[in-house]
């Protein structure tokens, strides 16, 4: 079959206006998750924010989550300015209630850290058999010394929130209780209470002014993040968002894109979609173009 000139030219016209719609077929980003904005490094769905950030945060029926190997925790809020994600334990104690938990961990390959911010208090803890009531230095005579690896300035919060009456309650000595300064909780940030000996935790990130009243604390955990090594937000995502876009990527090498509010990606930002008044114009035009492809095909076929 010899397609002549006038063929080959209309064939690839037909080619290329029936391959546009697929560049442009990616879904649509959130800009929220119920009442959390959501901007770059996070997303809330494959292909949207930075893909380090994917596996871990999620936004299912507008509840924003972080999920690690030790469960899955609500997310209160997000200082963009800052770089501070805040997120609560369900299983946490605080002074209007006190339970069993099994701690809480960052994954190794997490591109988050503890905040300077974070305290965490280690409840009900054995003095026999805890490890950190055990250190490794040794006294002159070479005898192990039982240092405590909690922090010996935190004996106040301790004494503050065992006065909490939902753990003052339990009547436990303050010798069971430690704080502990994310730097103690290790390279793999990881708080195993069964290992530690300790029965529950508790964690707050400010005093809120109010230093001797724990009813005020605010609990929670405080967690950091970074753009990327040199901490510097990528320009192409800051014109993306002015342009009202929302910072993504795709392909097999997950490169960025710049994912507009009617459904179009593009490599650079959403300027260009003015001409588009909303996503049903957007949507219109899309299935224009497929009937129209699909009649020009037709008859293609017939002049061959």
């Amino acid at each position: 079959m010899k397609l002549s000139f006038p063929s080959i030219t209309l064939f690839f016209l037909i080619s290329l206006v029936c391959y546009l719609p697929s560049l442009v077929s990616l879904q649509t980003c959130q800009r929220s998750c119920g009442k959390i904005p959501i901007k770059y490094p996070f997303g809330s769905g494959p292909g949207c924010g930075d893909p380090r950030f994917q596996q871990f945060l999620t936004c299912n029926d507008q509840k924003l989550t972080l999920t690690t190997h030790t469960g899955c925790y609500p997310i209160t809020d997000i200082d963009y300015t800052n770089q501070v994600i805040y997120l609560t334990d369900p299983s946490m104690s605080t002074c209007a209630c006190t339970q069993p938990s099994k701690g809480f961990g960052l994954d190794w390959n997490a591109p988050f850290s503890f905040h300077d911010d974070n305290v965490f208090t280690l409840l009900d803890c054995s003095i026999t058999s805890s490890p950190i009531y055990r250190s490794n230095t040794y006294n002159g005579d070479n005898s192990t010394a039982a240092v405590p690896l909690c922090d010996k300035k935190g004996a106040a919060i301790c004494s503050y929130l065992y006065s909490c009456r939902a753990i003052s309650t339990l009547n436990l000595p303050i010798s069971t209780c430690c704080v502990y300064a994310p730097v103690d909780l290790g390279p793999s940030f990881d708080m195993d209470l069964q290992k530690l000996h300790c029965s529950s935790y508790s964690g707050f990130y400010s005093f809120s002014g109010q230093e001797f009243n724990p009813e005020n604390w605010k609990y929670g955990i405080a967690l950091k993040y970074k753009f990327n090594v040199y901490n510097d937000y990528p320009g192409t995502c800051a014109n993306c968002e002015k342009s009202n876009g929302a910072c993504g990527y795709g392909g097999d090498y997950n490169s960025f894109v710049c994912n507009c509010p009617g459904g179009v990606n593009t490599a650079t930002d959403c300027f260009f979609e003015a001409s588009f008044s909303n996503a049903h114009r957007l949507l219109l035009w899309k299935t224009g173009t497929w009937l129209t492809c699909t009649l020009a095909w037709i008859l293609v076929w017939v002049m061959l």
